[in-house]
């Protein structure tokens, strides 16, 4: 009887056993995954090539030439040599400008001196016009020449010409006044004076012109201007910048020859103003040109050790042959300081010429007859503007047309 209740006791322990093992697997499918690690789909990839220590496919046969089958490749074209480069723009010139021609040009430019006729020409036109010339309108007369700079000894003397001369014309009209006038004020100026610039080439070489003044007058546009001058009237014309002292003088003055075809010769910022003078007239005799001109360095003329300086560019210059032309070159609008100027440089150079430069604007026109007068030389050149062609040779008759106006 033992024995079958102890066989009834582990049959029902079996069966309870078996039982919870069943319900615990099934809650185990049940329930969700605690986590899941989402799905990454690869993009397709291509077949990588095999690396070092990985086994490589095997290689493929390829149809094999021999060295006579296979063609030389085309040897590139050489690049173009710097030389030749270099060639090329040097060949490539500035080009030549044709000057203006120079006969006539002083009255194409009579409107410059428009300012000048006003308080000269139109003012002495004015007064003589008067009914009664007492002494006062005498006066008045005297006023304006002087403040016009015509100087003390040429006033006295035209108004002295046109008092004898009204009281015999007597009855004065206007185209008499004006004819009066003109007649007087040209033989003021002068009008049998020589005012050709000396720059034709003769036996002992090219003429030599040589370009003096202060500190500022335009000196070196005159002489870049009288280049164009001399081109304009067929001559070859070598430029010496001898302006040694002005940074850029020979840079500028190059340009100024560049344009009419005309070669500069010039040496080292701050060097010998001599020796490149001398230079510049030994290249004009062996280029067989017209005309040397050279531009001197700026002097203030209260400076002994550069005035003496410029006598010596003039000694050396000379051991060549003479000099033809030594040109002064004058501001007009400073009246009569620049005949102060004019004495100190006519004690250390031979002047021979007068240029005027800015004749035009507020100039008083009877510079013209004051500086001749005090140098006993002429004014052979006037400048007229600040335009390339704007130096004008100077003629007296066109000159005082344009003072007295129409």
């Amino acid at each position: 009887m033992e024995y079958v209740i102890l066989a009834v006791v582990i049959a029902v322990v079996a069966v309870g056993a078996i039982a919870g093992l069943v319900v615990s697997g099934r809650r185990r499918q049940q329930l969700p995954p605690k986590s899941q690690a989402p799905v990454i789909t690869a993009p397709p990839t291509t077949p990588r090539e095999p690396q070092v220590g990985e086994e490589a496919a095997p290689p493929t046969e390829e149809p094999r030439r021999t060295v006579e089958e296979v063609p030389l490749p085309e040897a590139p074209e050489a690049p173009e040599a710097p030389e030749a480069v270099e060639v090329a723009e040097a060949e490539v010139a500035p080009a030549i400008e044709v000057p203006e021609p120079t006969a006539g040009r002083l009255v194409r430019l009579r409107s410059r001196l428009s300012r000048s006729q006003n308080s000269l020409g139109k003012g002495l036109l004015s007064l003589l016009s008067r009914e009664h010339l007492d002494e006062d309108t005498w006066e008045e007369i005297e006023d304006t020449l002087l403040t016009a700079d015509v100087g003390v000894a040429p006033t006295q003397e035209l108004v002295e010409r046109l008092r004898t001369r009204v009281k015999v014309l007597g009855t004065r009209t206007p185209d008499e006044l004006r004819g009066l006038l003109r007649e007087e004020l040209v033989e003021l100026v002068g009008k049998d004076a020589d005012r050709t610039v000396r720059s034709t080439k003769h036996e002992e070489g090219p003429a030599v012109v040589l370009v003096v003044g202060v500190n500022g007058v335009g000196k070196t546009t005159t002489t870049g201007k009288l280049a164009r001058v001399l081109v304009a009237d067929g001559r070859r014309v070598v430029l010496g910048a001898a302006d040694t002292f002005r940074a850029a003088a020979a840079d500028q003055l190059q340009t100024w020859g560049e344009r009419v075809g005309a070669r500069t010769v010039r040496g080292p910022e701050g060097g010998d103003p001599a020796s490149i003078a001398f230079d510049a007239v030994k290249e004009g005799i062996a280029e067989g040109v017209d005309t040397v001109l050279v531009d001197t360095a700026g002097r203030l003329h209260t400076k002994t050790g550069l005035m003496d300086e410029l006598g010596k560019v003039k000694r050396v210059v000379e051991k060549h042959g003479p000099v033809d032309e030594v040109l002064l070159v004058l501001d007009a609008t400073t009246g009569q300081n620049g005949l102060i100027q004019a004495r100190v440089f006519a004690e250390v150079v031979d002047i021979t010429g007068i240029v005027l430069t800015k004749l035009d604007g507020t100039a008083k026109g009877g510079i013209v007859v004051a500086v001749q007068r005090e140098l006993g030389v002429p004014v052979k050149l006037i400048g007229l503007g600040e335009g390339a062609d704007d130096l004008a040779p100077f003629e007296p008759g066109a000159f005082v047309d344009a003072l007295i106006g129409d």
